[in-house]
């Protein structure tokens, strides 16, 4: 919503004389609520489990992680570069907003990852060894007399 609202602010500006910041928070802004909106709408019903073979944590946290350094970037640029008209400004406030929200859900994002990942080493070491112990030979001499 932060990142909705931050985008609105900027559409909301009509000239410009320096425009490359505004440009380039606009699309941050976009970039960020497209994809965060589709991965939302992925998780929200549940589609992400038709496709097993992404790792959705680490994407997850990729997005995250992307959207804070870029919002950050976008809303120092457009606070270094605006005409203190108050659209901008209430787009560099949201801008910082969305920065801090996506920092602390990249955050938690690192910890499900992080999770997921001990599953996942939990899960392969036990695999390993029940091939392991199924290849043990027996020795069993009703077997042995058999192959004679």
């Amino acid at each position: 919503l932060l990142a909705l609202t931050a985008f609105i602010c900027i559409e909301t500006i009509m000239e410009c004389s320096p425009c490359e910041g505004l440009y380039f928070f606009e699309f941050v802004s976009c970039s960020a609520l497209v994809v965060t909106g589709a991965l939302l709408l992925l998780f929200s019903l549940n589609l992400h489990t038709r496709i097993p073979q992404i790792n959705w944590n680490l994407t997850d946290l990729v997005n995250t992680g992307l959207s804070t350094f870029f919002f950050f970037i976008a809303s120092v640029v457009l606070a270094a570069l605006n005409h203190k008209t108050g659209a901008e400004i209430a787009a560099v406030v949201f801008g910082f907003l969305a920065t801090a929200v996506f920092a602390v859900n990249a955050a938690v994002a690192v910890q499900r990852w992080r999770l997921s990942r001990r599953q996942q080493s939990r899960q392969s070491s036990e695999y390993i060894r029940a091939r392991s112990e199924s290849r043990e030979v027996v020795h069993r001499p009703e077997i042995q007399r058999l192959d004679a």
